[in-house]
Order: C-alpha cells, then structure tokens, then sequence
C-alpha cells in the first residue's frame, strides 16, 4: 500500500470533533470499542470524546509517519452496515467529514470508502460559488426541491456533487410517491409504465395517443436523465468528468422541470386501489 501523507493536526482535530460530538457523534464506548478493533492505542490522556480520539489518531499518524492507519480508521468506523439503521446520520456526518477532508484532498464515499480528489484551497470559494449557482437558479425560479442541493459542501471542489445528489432526488420523490425500492431506468419503467395495467403515476388520463405520448415520452426524458448524469457521476471519478457552473444550470433546470411534473402525477395506482 502506498504511504499517504499525513493529515494536518487543524484536519485531524475537526474530524475527531465531527466523530465525537455530544449530540451527534460517537458514544465514548463506541470510540473505545473502534480504536480496539483497530489496534490504536488510546492513551487517555483526555475525558472528552473528541480529545481522547484526536490524542489516539495524532499520536498514531506521528508514530507510523503517515495517515494511512487514520483514514483506514475513518473507512472502518463509517462502513455502511454499521449504519443501515440510521441512514440521515451517516448522510449528515459524511457530508460534514467531507467539508474537512476535502482540503487534505480525499473524500469519503457513499460506499465508505476513501478516494482521492482534487484538493480544495479555501472555503470561501466553495461558499461564493454556492451563492453564485444559488441566485442564478433562483432567478431562474427553479424549483424548491433543488436549491436544496446547492450548498457549499457540495460544491468544494465543482459543481459534479450538486448534479448527482439532484439528480439522486428524482429517484427518491419517484419511490416516496409509488412505495417502490428499485433505482433508476427500473424504478422509471416500474413506475410509469401503463401497457395493458394501471401505472403507478400518470401525468394525464392516459385516453388520448396524445396523452399516452406525453407519458411514454416524460419516462424517456427520466432514463436518459438517470443515464447521462446519475450513472455517469456513480461511477466517473469527477475528476475526468467536469462540470462547469453553465453546465450545473442547465442540467439542474431540466431536473426543476422533472421535479414539477412529478409534484402534478396522478398516483393512479393507488386511486385505482382505494389507496388515496
């Protein structure tokens, strides 16, 4: 494995901040139990979570001269499945670890793992560049649901998380509205879908061709999304598919526009149930 440099102690000290939060982190006994399974040593030193789990990691990068045992600490502690029973906490605090590491130049995946990014130089300029995608969308009356992801912590490096975690909110709207687990081109065609049945949503009656075209054509519109931008961002690393603020308004107006045709689906499925 390659040596990684070390993390720097201001870095390391806001991790251990995040992961030991009264409110929101690690429990004491969950900090203790880690460092065992990982066999860093914790010296004690302090009683306050975060001060007991900063001196562990500090003390360990500067033993062994490199931050590999720290970040395979991190990628252990926030494994997924540790998680699976309180999914908005790991959201919020992979979001907050993120805002850290992203000026040591590493970001922690949604699949708990620790990849290289290009490394952020100031907060400012994620904050001013927050603002600027903002305003542009606001003048451009875009719909709520997106403004959500136009956050500084989002945009550190570019604008390639506001697109993806946008782009993953048609999914989500799509399954709150239906019941349905299934992800992408499925979860569309699952949904929408009305050959010789009752689809799940329905923008219109459905009785006219031109009706039916309307629908067929809104469930294109929704594969082709998915398949431009949520799988090309799944599984590109962002740093050979860059998108520029132009690029972000655009693509993230065409998902206002899906956002407000969702809100207007008729749940016929469940009419059609006795469900609503």
């Amino acid at each position: 494995m390659a040596i990684i440099k070390n993390i720097d102690l201001g870095s390391l000290e806001s991790i251990c901040k995040i992961l030991g939060d009264t409110n929101n982190g690690f429990s004491g006994t969950e900090i203790s139990k880690y460092l065992a399974e990982t066999n860093i040593k914790d010296p004690q030193l302090n009683s306050t979570k975060w001060k007991r789990l900063y001196d562990a990691l500090s003390i360990k990068q500067s033993e062994d001269r490199c931050s590999n045992n720290v970040l395979a600490f991190l990628k252990y502690v926030l494994r997924p499945s540790r998680h699976i029973h309180r999914k908005e906490w790991f959201k919020n605090i992979r979001t907050e670890l993120n805002y850290v590491l992203s000026f040591e130049g590493f970001e922690l995946t949604e699949s708990g793992d620790i990849r290289a990014t290009d490394k952020v130089k100031t907060f400012s300029e994620a904050e001013e560049r927050a603002q600027n995608l903002r305003k542009a969308l606001l003048d451009r009356k875009i719909h709520s649901d997106v403004l959500t992801f136009c956050k500084a912590e989002l945009l550190v490096d570019n604008y390639f998380h506001a697109v993806f975690e946008a782009t993953k909110s048609i999914a989500e709207k799509i399954r709150v509205k239906t019941g349905l687990t299934n992800d992408g081109g499925d979860l569309v065609t699952h949904a929408f879908s009305f050959k010789d049945k009752v689809p799940y949503l329905a923008l219109n009656s459905l009785q006219t061709e031109s009706e039916k075209s309307e629908q067929r054509g809104f469930s294109n519109l929704l594969i082709g999304i998915f398949g431009t931008f949520r799988n090309t961002t799944a599984h590109v690393p962002k740093i050979t598919w860059n998108i520029n603020e132009q690029d972000a308004l655009d693509i993230l107006s065409t998902i206002s526009l899906i956002h407000r045709k969702l809100d207007k689906t008729i749940e016929a499925k469940k009419m059609y149930e006795g469900k609503l």
